[in-house]
């Protein structure tokens, strides 16, 4: 079982920024993913972004791209989501998650989950 533990996230303004952490513990797969799984109020669950951590390969979600930037510390099993250009519509609470595979979790198919961390972003 991976514990999964998150910092960051809070209230900001349009067009601020804020940095997600989360930190991982417990026995991991050889092969996952982890990233970021997002939930807006009256909405589902939605794939924000993730990182696979063999092969580094990054991935995000149209709605992100160019204004999230997800990034690894294999030193400290922490996996952070730099957010930019924050709008309106990022107001959500955030999920770190851990997957064995990218496509896992892009379909939300997580074996872990964080406990989330609320992102408001006001006009």
């Amino acid at each position: 079982q991976v514990q999964l533990v998150e910092s960051g996230g809070g209230p900001m303004q349009a067009g601020g920024s804020l940095r997600l952490s989360c930190a991982a513990s417990g026995n991991t797969f050889s092969t996952y993913a982890m990233g970021w799984i997002r939930q807006a109020p009256g909405k589902e669950r939605e794939f924000v972004s993730s990182i696979h951590y063999t092969s580094g390969n990054v991935y995000y979600a149209d709605s992100v791209k160019g204004r999230f930037t997800i990034s690894r510390d294999n030193a400290k099993n922490t996996v952070h989501l730099q957010m930019t250009g924050l709008k309106v519509e990022d107001t959500a609470i955030y999920y770190c998650a851990y997957a064995r595979s990218t496509s896992a979790m892009k379909q939300l198919d997580c074996d872990s989950w964080g406990q989330g961390t609320q992102v408001t972003v006001s006009p």
